[in-house]
């Protein structure tokens, strides 16, 4: 699929900011659900990953499990794998991993574009222009 892994460390803002909002999210959604009730956390960690992970993204225009899968699952036993049998292959699998290409693509657009628009809004009010230019230095 030509997926690239790449760490997040504290001290690296590119990756770190968004580490950030994601723990942030999930902290929000597990309050929601905890309700004061902190010392069972980790049980509820599962089903809250899993509604994080349906919910369609800002950036990507999609949910995660869409980019992953190709699809939206409405539980998390639409994720378990077939058994591993040559019968079990079909032409629909070849359009699904047609389709989930194909949708790897347009997402990468869609966070590029999200990055752009980023990077516009940060940038304005900006003068990234060091030097004036009324101001010569003398050489020829």
């Amino acid at each position: 699929l030509g997926t690239k892994l790449l760490f997040s460390t504290t001290c690296h803002p590119q990756t770190d900011g968004k580490t950030k909002v994601v723990n942030r999210s999930l902290s929000t959604m597990l309050r929601a659900v905890l309700k004061g009730n902190h010392k069972s956390w980790d049980e509820y960690l599962p089903h809250i990953e899993f509604a994080y992970n349906r919910v369609v993204h800002k950036t990507t225009k999609i949910s995660p499990f869409e980019v992953v899968y190709g699809f939206n699952p409405l539980t998390p036993l639409d994720l378990i794998p077939l058994p591993d049998s040559s019968h079990y292959f079909h032409k629909g699998g070849v359009f699904r991993v047609d389709f989930v290409k194909k949708l790897h693509v347009k997402v990468k657009t869609h966070i590029q574009k999200q990055n752009e628009r980023i990077a516009l809004e940060r940038s304005k009010g900006k003068n990234t222009s060091f030097f004036r230019k009324e101001i010569g230095f003398g050489f020829t």
